[in-house]
């Protein structure tokens, strides 16, 4: 009996070290366009930071923000294992900012994609629409991946909600979860993106409507480790530390287990990756 009992606990124990071992660690990273008036934290200096960065802290699976096609070629010969969904926004080619989902070939296979823009129904396949009344042209991409390590499948998405334009904010975040519903067909759910919004705001009450069946939550709210300050839009490190707002985020729904959840605050000095914080988590897909 007791050679029994110790064979079920070891049981138990490779069990949970598989299911960590199999955990996906998803990035969301606003990676700042190309500015020059940035000055030191221009692109062409942080760059290899930023590249350095995400080998380091080796997502599996991340989505981006604001990156121009200049910057996409910069991401995609720092990260050879990383291949990518997603176009620019302007031309639905390369003209203008992407919001990419960024994947390792090694790990996952993708089912099916696509993009769409933030705009209503009519324009929403319009390259270069301006939905209501945005400031910008929107964009989002998703997919649905396998992972090859255990077989599972879900959906991914990730986007860049305006700034301005209040209606485009609102409709924005209804149009994403719409859309999320029709092309996850069910499977468990990822939305990372730059909200532009803080918890509080209408397009984050939007998407966490519990009224709502195709609503998501917050991993931060879920996860069993919490690292880092919530903020983390930091103006490359103008905006004091306890002031500055929380406007990327993790979004899950379904079969997920969030085991940590971290804002990552790193800088060399006065140089930055971006003048947002990366955030990441360790989700296990049940």
């Amino acid at each position: 009996m007791k050679k029994l009992i110790c064979l079920l606990c070891a049981a138990m124990v490779a069990a949970g070290t598989f299911a960590e071992e199999m955990a996906i660690r998803v990035m969301s990273f606003n990676v700042r366009c190309v500015v020059e008036a940035d000055g030191l934290n221009q692109w062409k200096n942080r760059k290899d930071y930023t590249v350095s960065l995400v080998r380091f802290y080796n997502p599996d699976i991340w989505g981006s923000q604001e990156d121009t096609h200049q910057q996409m070629l910069d991401l995609q010969a720092g990260l050879p294992d990383y291949d990518y969904l997603g176009v620019g926004r302007s031309d639905g080619k390369t003209g203008g900012e992407y919001s990419p989902i960024f994947y390792r070939r090694d790990r996952f296979s993708v089912d099916d994609s696509g993009y769409f823009w933030l705009a209503e129904k009519s324009k929403m396949h319009t390259p270069g629409a301006l939905g209501w009344d945005a400031d910008y042209p929107r964009i989002a991409t998703w997919g649905i991946f396998t992972d090859k390590a255990t077989g599972k499948k879900f959906f991914f998405m990730n986007t860049h909600l305006d700034h301005i334009g209040v209606e485009a904010r609102h409709n924005g975040a209804k149009l994403l979860l719409e859309q999320a519903a029709i092309h996850a067909k069910g499977l468990p759910v990822v939305i990372t993106g730059d909200f532009n919004a803080v918890p509080t705001d209408d397009p984050i009450k939007v998407l966490t409507d519990k009224t709502d069946p195709a609503s998501v939550i917050d991993s931060r709210t879920l996860a069993q480790l919490v690292y880092g300050p919530e903020g983390t839009f930091h103006d490359f490190g103008r905006i004091a530390f306890e002031q500055r707002p929380r406007l990327d985020y993790i979004f899950v729904r379904g079969a997920w287990k969030v085991m940590t959840n971290a804002v990552l605050t790193e800088s060399q000095g006065p140089l930055f990756p971006s003048d947002h914080h990366p955030i990441l988590a360790d989700m296990i897909l049940l």
